[in-house]
């Protein structure tokens, strides 16, 4: 597991995938999202603007992250 720092929250779910490189474009990381392919807090998640705040962990394939604030 790796952290992923943000000065701000919330963020939202798909530009955290968009950011981190987990995903090549904004509109692949709302695809992955709405297809249940993006698990949040051991939940799968399929709100692309979901509101991410520091303590959560977002898994996608077989990378796993968590958010914390700067």
């Amino acid at each position: 597991m790796r952290d992923f720092e943000i000065t701000v929250e919330p963020i939202e779910l798909y530009k955290i995938l968009k950011f981190e490189n987990m995903v090549n474009s904004g509109g692949e990381a709302k695809y992955v999202i709405s297809q249940g392919q993006v698990v949040v807090n051991g939940e799968v998640e399929t709100r692309k603007r979901k509101k991410i705040f520091s303590g959560d962990i977002i898994e996608f394939k077989e990378e796993k992250i968590r958010i914390k604030v700067k």
